[in-house]
C-alpha cells in the first residue's frame, strides 16, 4: 500500500461508525464510490456470481450477501465469468470441500484472462484452518477470506482488499454480535427463508457443524416476527424457519420463549399463508410442538426429523441422544396426532462399526415409519470429529452396496405413501414456470411437487389442484381454481 493509498485508507476508517449495521452501510456507500469508478474506467457494469453450497442456512446467508454487493452496485450473472465470484461454502462431507478447490483452481484461471476479477471464499469450510492454509499457499490469486460468523462484514472486507491490493482472511472463531437489518435480494418474491437461531449444541460424533457454526444462538422473537412482516409486506407468501436444531430455540436466552409459540407467533403475520421449518432434532421435539403443528392451519403438515441410523447402538456412537424404539414412537405420535402429515427424514449409511445387523435395522426403521422421502447420505470423515477416530471404519464397497439397497428401500416405500395423494385435490404454492412446455411447477403442503397447466401469471400464487396421476416423488395434475 503507498502512501496515498494509506492515508486514504486511515481516513475512512476514521468516519466510519462503530456500530452495527450502520458501520457496513458506511462501507457499502464507500465501496459503490469504489466499483463506480471502475466501471467508467471500463465503460460497462460490473457483474457477480454467487455459487452456494450446503444447506439452507448457506442459501439464506447468500442471499444477504447478493444483497450487500447488489447495493454496492454489482448486477446478478448466472456465470463465473462475472467480475465478481463468491462460493459460500458447505464442508459437512469431504467431497464438498474437494469441489470447492476445484473450482477455485478453474477461477484462477480465469482471473488470468481479468486480473481485475474478485474471487471471495466464505462459509462453513473456511472455518477450517487447513483450508484457509491451503488456499494460501496453494491459491494466491482468492482476494477475501472470511467464515461464517461475521459474513455481514462483507463491504468492508472488499474495502480492505481494494485498499492492500492483497488477500484479506477475517475467520472468526466465535460470533461476537447478531447483526439484523441488512441488505438482502431474495431468490423467490413469494417465499424466504428467516434465520431464527444460528450454531448448534448437540456434537454428533460424525458432524463438524458445531466447530464451524459455533454454539447456538437464538435471535429475539420481536425480530424474527418483524421480519416476518416485512417479508410479508414484500409479497412473500411462505417463510422457512431456519437454525441446525429448531427446537432448543429461546432455550440460552433470558425468558425467551418455545419453538412452538413462536410457531404462534409468526402465524399471526397478516400474509403469510405457510410456514416450514428446518430442522428439528429427535431428542427434542416436543408434545407442544406436535400440537401447534396439529392446530395451525399455517404451518405445513410436514416434519423432516432425521434419523441417521436405524441402529440403537449406532445412534449411541453418533450421540444421538435417542434409540430406535424411541424414534418410532416418535413417529407414530406425530402421525397420530396430525392426520396426513409427511414426515421425511436424514440417513447416513457405512458409518463406523456398521454392522449388516445395524443396516438392516436402518431399512426396518424406513419400512415402519413410512417416510414421504429420505436424503440418504454416505458416511463422510471429518478429521475434526470423534467418528473419525473411530475404529472399524467401513469400506467403500460395502458402504456403497448398501447404499444402492437402501435407495431402493426409500424408493418402494416412499412411492407407497405418495400413491395415498392420488386423486386428491390440494392447496398449492406455484413455485416455477416452463414456458417451452407451460408447465407450472407447484409444492403441495406436505413438500411434494406436482407439474400441471398454467399460465405463468400465477406463479407465486396458492391455487387448488387435483393429483391426477402419482409418479412416485412428484404428481401431475389439473389446475381447479385459483385464490385459495
Amino acid at each position: 500500500m503507498n502512501q496515498g493509498n494509506e492515508a486514504y485508507a486511515e481516513r475512512i476508517r476514521s468516519l466510519a461508525p462503530t456500530e452495527e449495521p450502520e458501520r457496513q452501510y458506511y462501507f457499502i456507500d464507500v465501496m459503490k464510490g469504489i466499483l463506480l469508478a471502475r466501471e467508467e474506467e471500463l465503460g460497462r457494469k460490473l457483474t457477480m456470481n454467487i455459487q452456494t453450497f450446503g444447506c439452507q442456512m448457506n442459501a439464506k446467508d447468500s442471499e444477504t450477501l447478493a444483497g450487500i454487493l447488489s447495493s454496492i452496485g454489482y448486477l446478478e450473472s448466472d456465470s463465473e465469468e462475472a467480475d465478481l465470484v463468491l462460493y459460500n461454502t458447505c464442508t459437512v462431507r469431504e467431497n464438498a470441500n474437494t469441489r470447492v478447490y476445484g473450482r477455485i483452481g478453474y477461477l484462477g484461471n480465469r482471473k488470468k484472462l481479468n486480473p481485475e476479477k474478485r474471487i471471495i471464499l466464505c462459509g462453513c469450510m473456511m472455518q477450517e484452518p487447513q483450508a484457509v492454509e491451503k488456499i494460501r499457499k496453494s491459491y494466491r490469486f482468492v482476494d477475501v477470506i472470511f467464515g461464517t460468523h461475521n459474513i455481514y462484514k462483507l463491504a468492508e472486507l472488499l474495502f480492505e482488499r481494494e485498499i492492500s491490493g492483497s488477500l484479506i482472511v477475517d475467520v472468526w472463531d466465535k460470533a461476537e454480535t447478531i447483526v439484523e437489518d441488512l441488505p438482502r435480494l431474495n431468490k423467490y418474491g413469494f417465499k424466504a427463508g428467516i434465520n431464527i437461531m444460528y450454531g448448534c449444541n448437540n456434537f454428533c460424533s460424525y458432524c463438524i457443524v458445531p466447530y464451524v457454526r459455533g454454539r447456538e444462538r437464538s435471535r429475539s422473537a420481536e425480530d424474527i416476527v418483524e421480519e416476518a412482516r416485512h417479508l410479508a409486506a414484500c409479497g412473500v407468501r411462505e417463510v422457512m424457519l431456519l437454525g441446525q436444531n429448531v427446537n432448543s430455540y429461546g432455550k440460552n436466552t433470558e425468558g425467551g420463549i418455545t419453538f412452538a409459540q413462536l410457531l404462534a407467533r409468526v402465524s399471526e403475520v397478516e400474509g403469510i399463508r405457510r410456514i416450514r421449518f428446518m430442522t428439528p432434532h429427535p431428542k427434542d421435539l416436543s408434545d407442544e410442538l406436535i400440537e401447534e403443528i396439529a392446530r395451525n392451519d399455517k404451518v405445513c403438515k410436514h416434519v423432516h426429523l432425521p434419523l441417521q441410523s436405524g441402529s440403537s447402538s449406532l445412534l449411541k456412537a453418533m450421540n444421538r441422544h435417542y434409540t430406535k424404539e424411541q424414534y418410532l414412537e416418535l413417529v407414530a405420535k406425530i402421525k397420530e396426532r396430525i392426520p396426513g402429515v409427511a414426515v421425511t427424514t436424514d440417513i447416513i449409511v457405512g458409518f463406523p462399526g456398521e454392522t449388516e445387523a445395524d443396516f438392516e435395522d436402518t431399512c426396518d426403521v424406513v419400512r415402519r415409519a413410512g417416510f414421504m422421502s429420505a436424503y440418504t447420505f454416505l458416511y463422510s470423515k471429518r478429521t475434526e470429529t470423534p467418528a473419525a477416530k473411530m475404529e472399524n471404519q467401513i469400506p467403500d464397497d460395502v458402504a456403497g452396496a448398501r447404499f444402492k439397497r437402501l435407495l431402493e428401500v426409500v424408493g418402494e416405500v416412499s412411492s407407497a405413501q405418495a400413491q395415498e395423494f392420488e386423486g386428491q385435490t390440494v392447496p398449492v404454492l406455484c413455485e416455477e414456470y416452463k414456458a417451452e412446455e407451460g408447465l407450472m411447477t407447484g409444492r403441495m403442503d406436505n413438500n411434494l411437487l406436482v407439474h400441471f397447466p398454467c399460465e405463468e401469471k400465477l406463479l407465486g400464487e396458492l391455487v387448488t389442484v387435483k393429483l391426477d396421476v402419482c409418479k412416485g416423488f412428484y404428481y401431475l395434475g389439473t389446475l381447479c381454481s385459483t385464490g385459495v
